[in-house]
């Protein structure tokens, strides 16, 4: 056996040995040890935390403490409080607080330096919650252990699961059982079915990873995984779960509440939870500014009805900072995946460029042409373009040469361009496609998938001279105390030639371009995928940049009813970048 193997051997069976000794002269001495732990009187009174623009004066949102409810144990279903127990302590009735298998598992992982964690029963999870900081260190998870073992000590286990229940946050600003079942499935707690339990169960791990509506795979993994735990513990019958069916979910909360789970995400990485988020009384400055997410709002909103949405991102090229977010509704599709058409068609051309191939080298821009492995392609309007230069070939928007550059250049580089540019999404074909997993010059087409977040960064960096700085919505957290929350400044990365952005933007300053009301300059691209040939429009995109902001608007229908919603998507553009 190698010796570094060896030696991570040693170290799991010390770690082990410890873990255990301690366990045992915790049994043992508990009563000796627990008369010397005082227990607070009661727990800390939770405090909602202000999250402010830019300005760091005025109020965005309040988060925290305005949603909870309590209800007596016996109210909450015998099978919700069994969902919970296997989602986060299946030996909760059996401990004394503290998890002696736990504990050994947060020491192995400490001494590896996998970060604390283990060791926490739902009495710990309380004891954190109601009387502890959200810090991350030794002395915090000692001083867990101790008051957790204290707690026990003076109540019985329904009175601190009532308690658990009624405190513990599951997301979408939902504190306890009772608000989360109004919150998830509009039912009073004592209506929540198996299915809807499992789910609520599932939300307390990660209430954003597992909110079916952010993230259904993952969610309804964990929910699947839950019930097959009930019934290893004899709580459900085989029978019962496969007789249930996923629940119906409730959407998510609007526009301002997409700002509130891009904050709530972000400072997640900082180590800040969200239940510290809403109930620390945090403040937190934002990077959104008041009168452009006003105009956001004020530019969308006359062009949307009953059926079409709308997106709108605005991006600092300079720090990286989000200063408009419009998600559209219930459902975030500033970060939905949809088509982005011909305003994907920088990228192709950033590639190429970067190859050393010509802005003004000249193409095949006739329309239909015939390439291998997909049917003939045409130009939008079936525009023809015999002997094209590159330059004019985007400016345009012609599909059939920017095609041929792709096949070129080679579509898997335009995908890693894109990714070092700031898209994030996989831009490959899906089971089903000719090549799944691959990536095919179909790319050149906008055929793959982006959110307009991302984009939003793409457009960015073309402005920054070919810098991607990190997108971000944090500029500062602190406490009520005064104390900072460490945030990370946000990381610069040259993804792309100072000369070659600035090609990207010459060539992109000869496509038709708005005409804002102070005449700043701004290049800008619109793209268009319909529901088929000669059928409405589906998605409709407007992307481009000022010096100092980069926009992505997207509207789109989920039905082909309506009038188009392409225009809008560029009015609402040019309306934005006009006074923002």
């Amino acid at each position: 056996m190698p010796f570094h193997s060896l030696r991570r051997s040693r170290v799991v069976r010390i770690a082990l040995a410890v873990s255990v000794q301690l366990t045992g002269l915790v049994t043992v001495g508990a009563g000796a040890f627990l008369a010397s732990v005082d227990l607070p009187d009661a727990p800390q009174a939770p405090e909602a935390s202000q999250l402010l623009y830019s300005d760091g004066r005025t109020v965005l949102a309040y988060v925290g403490v305005t949603n909870r409810g309590e209800v007596a144990l016996a109210d909450v279903p015998l099978q919700v409080r069994h969902a919970v127990l296997a989602a986060e302590d299946r030996g909760f009735y059996d401990h004394r607080g503290v998890s002696a298998r736990g504990m050994v598992r947060a020491v192995t992982a400490n001494v590896f330096g996998d970060g604390l964690q283990g060791a926490s029963t739902i009495t710990q999870q309380y004891v954190k919650n109601a009387y502890l900081t959200g810090e991350r260190s030794i002395h915090r998870k000692v001083r867990e252990a101790e008051l957790a073992m204290r707690l026990e000590e003076r109540h019985s286990k329904d009175q601190i699961l009532e308690r658990y229940l009624n405190t513990i946050y599951f997301g979408r600003g939902a504190y306890g059982i009772a608000a989360a079942a109004q919150t998830y499935f509009g039912v009073p707690v004592g209506e929540v079915t198996l299915a809807q339990g499992a789910v609520l169960a599932a939300a307390i791990k990660d209430p954003w990873g597992f909110d079916p509506a952010e993230n259904p795979g993952p969610a309804r993994a964990r929910w699947h995984w839950i019930l097959s735990k009930m019934t290893e513990e004899g709580w459900v019958t085989g029978n019962a779960v496969r007789a249930t069916p996923y629940p119906v979910v409730a959407p998510p909360r609007g526009p301002a509440g997409h700002v509130v789970d891009l904050v709530e995400r972000e400072l997640g990485r900082y180590g800040v939870t969200p239940q510290t988020l809403r109930t620390a009384g945090l403040r937190v400055v934002t990077t959104i500014d008041r009168e452009a997410q006003r105009a956001a709002a004020d530019h969308l909103a006359p062009a949307l009805d009953a059926d079409l949405r709308a997106a709108l991102v605005a991006v600092d090229p300079h720090t990286g900072a989000v200063r408009a977010y419009h998600g559209g509704g219930s459902f975030d599709y500033a970060r939905g995946l949809r088509p982005p058409a011909a305003t994907f068609h920088p990228v192709v051309l950033a590639e190429a460029l970067r190859q050393g191939i010509s802005a003004r080298s000249r193409w095949n821009g006739s329309s239909p042409r015939t390439f291998r492995g997909r049917p003939p392609l045409y130009n939008p309007g079936n525009a023809q373009c015999p002997d094209c230069t590159l330059l004019d070939a985007t400016a345009r928007s012609l599909s059939t040469p920017l095609y041929d550059v792709a096949e070129r250049v080679g579509p898997a580089k335009v995908a890693d361009l894109a990714h070092r540019l700031g898209v994030t999404s996989a831009l490959v074909d899906l089971p089903g496609e000719p090549t799944p997993g691959e990536t095919r010059a179909d790319i050149a087409l906008g055929r793959y998938p982006v959110s307009p977040a991302d984009l939003a960064s793409v457009y960015a960096t073309f402005a920054a001279k070919g810098i991607r700085r990190d997108r971000h919505v944090v500029t500062s957290a602190s406490s009520p105390d005064g104390g900072a929350v460490p945030v990370t400044r946000t990381a610069e990365h040259r993804v792309l030639g100072e000369r070659v952005a600035a090609d990207v933007t010459e060539v992109l300053a000869a496509a038709p371009r708005p005409r804002l009301p102070d005449d700043r300059p701004a290049v800008a691209l619109s793209g268009t995928v319909r529901w088929g040939d000669g059928a409405p429009v589906r998605d409709g995109w407007t992307a481009g940049y000022t010096p100092d902001l980069a926009v992505v608007v997207w509207t789109g229908r989920e039905t082909p009813d309506g009038p188009d919603p392409a225009q809008p998507s560029r009015d609402a553009w040019t309306g934005f970048v006009g006074v923002s």
